[in-house]
């Protein structure tokens, strides 16, 4: 692949929780709004917050907190919804805010199959220049049961 082509794998969104930073690859992405209320869904697992209508679609919001085992927080106004897709349906992930989006080279990405075997919801580790951040799977970071 010459410079001037990019695949999907090598566009990231790149987003924080707190301090640490993380990553969805773009073709994951549809786009990213700000949070908005949620409307409460009994019954549902724990890991969702409730439910969001964007363009009409009625699409359920993930706490990513939850998921990466961080202290809960209440909402805030600056507070975003990034609207992806997993193989199975769309969902919004409540983050603190999105960092940016990078074009990444192949020396900035790592392939963690064989360093992290356990985390199998991690894609890959991007080495930027201030830190390493994880780019996370959508379809091994939710559960069947969680979409």
């Amino acid at each position: 692949m010459n410079e001037n082509q990019q695949s999907d794998r090598d566009r990231i969104v790149v987003f924080a929780l707190d301090e640490p930073r993380y990553a969805l690859l773009l073709s994951a992405v549809e786009r990213v709004v700000r949070a908005v209320e949620i409307t409460p869904l009994p019954k549902a697992p724990e890991i969702v917050l409730g439910i969001i209508t964007v363009q009409g679609r009625i699409i359920p919001v993930i706490d990513v907190r939850q998921r990466f085992r961080l202290p809960t927080r209440e909402m805030k106004l600056d507070d975003r919804f990034i609207i992806a897709r997993t193989s199975r349906r769309q969902v919004a992930l409540v983050v603190d805010s999105v960092t940016g989006f990078r074009e990444l080279t192949e020396r900035e990405i790592v392939n963690t199959e064989q360093a992290l075997p356990f985390a199998d919801y991690v894609k890959g580790v991007a080495k930027l220049e201030d830190n390493l951040v994880l780019i996370h799977d959508l379809d091994q970071f939710l559960s069947l049961d969680e979409e």
